[in-house]
């Protein structure tokens, strides 16, 4: 998090410096570091480069404008039907792994507490291996997946309201370190 904040104060800085016309009483840009990434003398103030390094550009899993950062599958009451609203995510998710052979996917199913225990494991395991499923058919190896049931155990919300259990009512993708 740190990171994107340094990375848009950078840019925002960046952003300032090219609408400034540079007069020629002003020092030019020089750099004296060895690899680039020493602070940068401009015109007798110093500035960090902006540019990130290939192994600091943001992870499409955590960018919440990208899609594989969505994680959760939302049920109606009782029902374990996959929406046609989270397909392309899912899709997302499969090219992903598609791309990541070595990375296996959690799918956790959950249920809101209404029903027996028993009742929302089963509930949650339909509404996992539902999941699976479909990423199966959008081409993910089997060997991939992995789907389990946590029933009414993870809630996200533990008040007794509808918009409660409407977030308990789901099922999360998860990868390696997630779970």
């Amino acid at each position: 998090m740190k990171k994107l904040f340094a990375l848009a104060a950078a840019l925002a800085l960046l952003a300032g410096c090219a609408s400034t016309p540079m007069s020629d009483n002003k020092a030019g840009v020089e750099d004296r570091s060895a690899t680039g990434n020493a602070p940068v003398q401009q015109g007798g103030s110093t500035a960090t480069p902006v540019a990130p390094k290939a192994d600091q550009q943001l992870n499409p899993l955590k960018d919440p404008n990208n899609i594989l950062s969505k994680r959760s599958i939302f049920y109606d009451y009782d029902k374990y039907e996959v929406k046609d609203e989270y397909k392309p995510m899912l899709q997302a998710h499969a090219n992903y792994i598609g791309q990541h052979s070595d990375t296996k996917l959690l799918i956790q199913g959950n249920c809101d507490e209404r029903g027996s225990r028993e009742y929302n494991i089963a509930l949650g395991q339909k509404r996992a291996d539902g999941v699976k499923k479909i990423l199966e058919l959008m081409g993910v190896k089997e060997s991939q997946l992995e789907s389990v049931s946590l029933g009414e155990e993870k809630p996200r919300c533990t008040e007794q309201t509808e918009e409660c259990y409407a977030q308990n009512r789901r099922s999360d993708v998860l990868y390696p370190g997630e779970h």
